[in-house]
């Protein structure tokens, strides 16, 4: 989806070479047994999803890792969360162990915090249209949930995603007044926030507009983009930003409104992990 890599790769001696730059790749089950504090590593970003507890996530730590980030929300109560524009980045800078959230929570969370600070928001409902992942099956095949043991490539595929709820961490004002859902569909990436939302005040579809248009050009500049172009989603693939606020789709009737948001699920997240890694290095 991204092209192909314009420097050069190759593998010797349990390393990858990029670019003439030794990547050392290790195969442990345990994460204290990595070599972690002989290598002097700052940063570890977890990425297997097994290890999102904070205790899980100190055996980096104990290993001689600095600090932790996690790819994917927190399952207790003890990891923060940061998301880029919409939390404090002091806890980057504090905490050993964060929380980047997930792909769909960095999409929705601008498009939340610009609707609260100008509406208010009484509850919202979110539906992510998302690219189908890893955890899926390409052919009908067992999974824990049946409707992910469907073929990946050929389906529509309701199910779960904790997204919605990860956004209550950021915005604790908004902690249980937010849920949502996943739609998988057969596409390998770039993906759609569909957020239907109760406000406080009535807001016409273009008052919501003009808030997201001007949260874009200031305090939100390089995670929010506005855009009345007719997009599809191959249109936003490679697109750095968090959120692409799709402003012809807005529609509102009194305090409901619904608004959409695409976002590129791998380049667009990976550009906030960066962002995160350098504020807590």
């Amino acid at each position: 989806m991204h092209g192909r890599f314009p420097g050069s790769v190759e593998s010797r001696d349990g390393a990858l070479i990029v670019d003439g730059k030794e990547i050392k790749v290790f195969s442990e089950r345990d994460p204290a047994d990595l070599p972690w504090r002989d290598l002097g590593i700052d940063v570890v970003v977890e990425s297997t999803g097994f290890f999102l507890k904070r205790e899980l996530a100190q055996k980096h730590i104990d290993a001689g890792a600095k600090k932790v980030l996690l790819t994917a929300p927190g399952k207790d109560a003890d990891t923060p969360t940061v998301v880029k524009g919409c939390s404090s980045l002091e806890k980057c800078r504090s905490d050993s162990v964060i929380s980047n959230a997930s792909c769909t929570t960095n999409s929705l969370a601008p498009v939340v915090q610009v609707l609260e600070k100008n509406f208010g928001i009484e509850s919202g409902l979110m539906t992510t249209i998302h690219a189908y992942t890893g955890d899926q099956r390409l052919l009908d095949a067992p999974h824990s949930d049946m409707r992910r043991a469907r073929s990946a490539a050929v389906n529509i595929i309701p199910t779960s995603t904790g997204a919605a709820k990860a956004v209550g961490k950021v915005f604790p004002e908004l902690n249980g007044k937010l849920d949502g859902l996943a739609v998988r569909v057969p596409v390998p990436d770039g993906s759609l926030t569909d957020f239907t939302v109760l406000l406080k005040k009535e807001a016409t579809s273009e008052e919501i507009n003009t808030a997201v248009k001007e949260a874009s050009e200031t305090y939100l500049k390089g995670v929010l983009q506005y855009s009345e172009d007719p997009l599809v989603s191959t249109d936003i693939v490679g697109n750095p930003h968090s959120s692409i606020f799709d402003a012809p789709m807005t529609r509102s009737i009194g305090r409901l409104a619904k608004v959409f948001a695409w976002y590129d699920n791998e380049w667009g997240y990976s550009n906030r992990l960066i962002d995160i890694i350098k504020e807590m290095a």
